[in-house]
């Protein structure tokens, strides 16, 4: 990214920021990254969900369907999407990287599901190594000042570095 950003004369206001034109050979390989890391997400994700239901089925001696433990929520995060936002009064296609940060549409939005309408996209921030969980919903506010995004939190109990050092794989 680095080679790319001095070919291509791009600057960022924090030296720890690095970017590429999204067509440029760069910006293609991390698109492509990404999506393999977001397929490999949502399979995790997937592959939790069964487990649990298989473990609880197991305790309670029937099936995972007549538990009736559906999935109530998933929603990606890090990750960049195409959307239409509107900036200086005008609509634009945008490419937008939520990284440490999820969509979050307010009522009434297209895109938000029919169960949702009327509320908004809920957002699930998991408390932070001893602070409060939230639960919120996104606003017509938001989507002017942050093209509808907020924080998604950590929801760990402590940092990875301590889990590496302290937690075997059999924990």
């Amino acid at each position: 990214m680095e080679k790319a950003m001095a070919r291509d004369g791009i600057a960022t206001n924090d030296r720890q920021l690095a970017c590429a034109r999204i067509h440029s050979d760069e910006g293609k390989h991390y698109l492509a990254a990404m999506a393999a890391a977001a397929n490999y997400a949502w399979v995790n994700r997937s592959s939790m969900t069964f487990l649990c239901r298989q473990a609880f089925a197991r305790q309670f001696n029937c099936t995972p369907d007549e538990l009736e433990m559906s999935v109530v929520y998933d929603v990606s995060h890090n990750i960049a999407k195409v959307e239409e936002h509107m900036v200086d009064g005008a609509p634009r296609t945008l490419l937008v990287h939520r990284k440490g940060a999820t969509r979050a549409l307010p009522p009434h939005h297209p895109l938000v599901p029919v169960d949702y309408t009327f509320c908004g996209q809920p957002i699930l921030i998991g408390g932070t190594m001893g602070t409060c969980s939230y639960v919120l919903t996104g606003t017509t506010a938001a989507m002017a000042e942050t093209f509808g995004s907020t924080c998604h939190g950590a929801g760990r109990a402590q940092s990875r570095a301590r889990s590496r050092r302290c937690l075997n794989h059999e924990q």
